[in-house]
């Protein structure tokens, strides 16, 4: 919509069928690279790995030349920039902790932080845009729960300002504390929506340190304005894994009870987790903070200090 993007290059993660027509009122030019997913409209160019660098000089020049085509009158970029900390994989995080997860599992131990949280998926146009991932962000952050984000979530928390150094300042005062230390925001950025994997990973690493299940482990995710059908298998897998996940906008599954009844309570014997769904990102808080105290609990690590930790009135309202 800004009339300076040349080339548009998609595979087949999330990519809109209108897109192409969309790009007929401009200059820009839709390109595909995967064989299964090509889209009427869209140039084609398939891509094999083992001539990525060549492949992707071929994307790159007509990209190039098509910048005659912009139409300048037409270009308008918005001036508002917000600045964002990025590239928290895996190795990088383990990297500043000194290459092994103990410090933060130290971290965990001693309270000041007290679980981690993934927040992924999409925007939802059931929801008001950013509004389920950025406010569900902050409620945990300023209780001392770690957050971590890919995809569409993390974009969203980039533009409220919350992946930088400065925003430990809304975080609780055992999390703010250890991002001025290490320089880094309470809002870590792993990724694409392709990339919640690297969650998974770091989370396995915590547990093998530990010798429990993931399931053990103070931590959940939370899609707040998931849409897309990959987002079904990514949530599944996020709570096979172990990991008590709430989901903002509810599956359609509510024409059988008996569904209902296993994803939400059933799991929980076999896998060690399950599904929530809590539209409303204060509630959604609140169960993820019950749940991160009691696998605190169950680790026989510090419980709660209501003192100290910002009490939302949702809590009340669910207490």
């Amino acid at each position: 919509m800004t009339g300076a993007v040349e080339v548009m290059l998609v595979d087949y993660q999330c990519i809109m069928p209108a897109v192409t027509e969309t790009a007929k009122c401009f200059h820009t030019k839709v390109i595909s690279t995967f064989d299964k997913a090509k889209f009427p409209g869209a140039e084609h160019i398939s891509f094999d790995p083992s001539h990525g660098m060549e492949i992707g000089k071929q994307i790159v020049r007509t990209a190039v030349e098509n910048y005659t085509n912009r139409v300048k009158e037409r270009v308008n970029i918005p001036v508002e920039s917000v600045p964002v900390m990025a590239g928290f994989s895996v190795e990088a995080i383990l990297g500043a902790l000194g290459g092994t997860p103990q410090p933060l599992i130290d971290a965990i131990v001693k309270g000041d932080i007290r679980g981690a949280v993934g927040i992924v998926g999409c925007n939802n146009p059931k929801i008001k845009q950013d509004l389920g991932h950025t406010e569900l962000t902050k409620r945990l952050i300023e209780n001392d729960i770690l957050v971590v984000v890919t995809g569409c979530a993390a974009v969203a928390d980039g533009k409220a300002g919350l992946m930088t150094p400065e925003a430990a300042d809304l975080a609780g005062p055992g999390l703010g504390g250890i991002c001025k230390a290490l320089g880094i925001p309470p809002v870590l950025h792993m990724g694409s929506c392709v990339d919640n994997i690297r969650i998974l990973v770091l989370a396995a690493a915590l547990a093998n340190t530990l010798g429990v299940d993931i399931s053990a482990l103070p931590l959940a995710g939370a899609a707040p304005e998931w849409y897309s059908e990959k987002a079904v298998s990514i949530g599944t897998y996020v709570v096979a894994s172990g990991i008590y996940t709430v989901l903002g906008i509810a599956p359609p599954i509510f024409g059988s009870p008996n569904i209902v009844k296993l994803l939400t309570e059933g799991l929980e014997s076999v896998l060690g987790a399950t599904f929530a769904v809590e539209p409303d990102p204060e509630r959604a808080a609140v169960l993820i903070r019950r749940h991160i105290e009691k696998k605190r609990a169950g680790l026989k690590l510090p419980a709660l200090d209501p003192d100290k930790i910002a009490m939302p009135e949702a809590e009340l309202a669910l207490a």
